[in-house]
């Protein structure tokens, strides 16, 4: 029978990651497939292996914990693989968990649509009510597509995707360590270059667990300055991408103001943006303003 590896990397999220497991447990699998787990701890602690071994102790689903020591989410990423058996690898982010239809539904979508893996949507999910503005400014929104649209790599995460296996098979590592953020982007445009495909599966939805911490506008503003360094560290430093932040920084910074005016919401989100532009910016000086390599509330 189809066997099916669901992969987690995990740093400090001990309460999310339990939560995760649990909700793992009760896939419908309609008698199609079976599944197991990998757990790689990116801790040198070993922060959570006390979790899954208290998960191994009372559920039916057999679940491997590994440790990878070098704080790198790609490392992390390809220990995972390497311990993973079966048929597909399956990645779900230590922070979100999914419905009890999720495998089934990529799995059903990518033998449909004969493609070599399939992407599901990434909803928010908030356990206390947050403030308005950051709902009506959907920072913690994704994009969706219809299922089976054909992804390109830019819309393509590690969040919600079940692969084929054999796209593994290879002698170099399929996450690149020297990618210290968008390392799965990277690997899927570097997939997608040899011919491989994606499509989209609308029903296969994982929610991510927002806790107040992200709802801070200090946190959103790291956020920003996070993605605007690293989409120039990942991706070069082509005078296209630096002319529109030398653009649209000051532009973004006029309308602050203005936004101020229409409610926090547009005004948050002008901040994201300016943000945005200005580590783009940074980065093509060697500055990195955040001063890590992750954004982990």
């Amino acid at each position: 029978m189809t066997h099916i590896t669901v992969c987690i990397c995990t740093f400090k999220r001990a309460q999310l990651l339990s939560r995760l497991l649990h909700e793992l447990t009760g896939q419908d699998t309609d008698g199609q497939f079976t599944y197991s787990i990998v757990v790689v701890d990116n801790d040198q602690l070993r922060s959570a292996e006390a979790v899954v071994s208290e998960f191994v102790k009372n559920s039916p689903i057999l679940a491997r914990y590994c440790v990878e020591s070098r704080q790198n989410i790609a490392r992390a990423r390809n220990k995972a693989v390497e311990n993973a058996e079966g048929d597909f690898i399956a990645f779900i982010d230590d922070d979100e968990f999914p419905t009890r239809v999720w495998l089934l539904s990529l799995l059903k979508t990518l033998t449909e649509y004969q493609v070599d893996g399939v992407l599901g949507p990434v909803k928010p999910h908030f356990d206390a009510e947050p403030p308005r503005w950051v709902i009506e400014g959907g920072f913690h929104d994704r994009p969706m597509d219809p299922t089976g649209t054909r992804l390109d790599w830019s819309k393509c995460r590690t969040g919600n995707v079940l692969l084929k296996r054999q796209l593994f098979a290879q002698t170099e590592p399929p996450f690149r360590p020297e990618c210290l953020s968008g390392e799965d982007q990277d690997f899927f445009r570097r997939m997608i270059e040899k011919g491989h495909a994606f499509v989209w599966c609308n029903e296969a939805v994982a929610y991510e667990v927002v806790p107040p911490a992200r709802w801070k506008r200090s946190f959103l503003v790291r956020r920003a300055l996070f993605r605007g360094v690293f989409s120039v560290r990942n991706h070069g430093f082509p005078a296209r991408r630096i002319l529109q932040s030398v653009i649209a920084l000051p532009a973004y910074g006029v309308a602050l103001p203005v936004a101020l005016v229409f409610g926090q919401a547009r005004f948050m989100k002008c901040v994201f943006k300016f943000s945005y532009h200005l580590g783009r910016l940074l980065a093509v000086v060697g500055v990195n303003p955040i001063g890590q390599n992750y954004v982990s509330e």
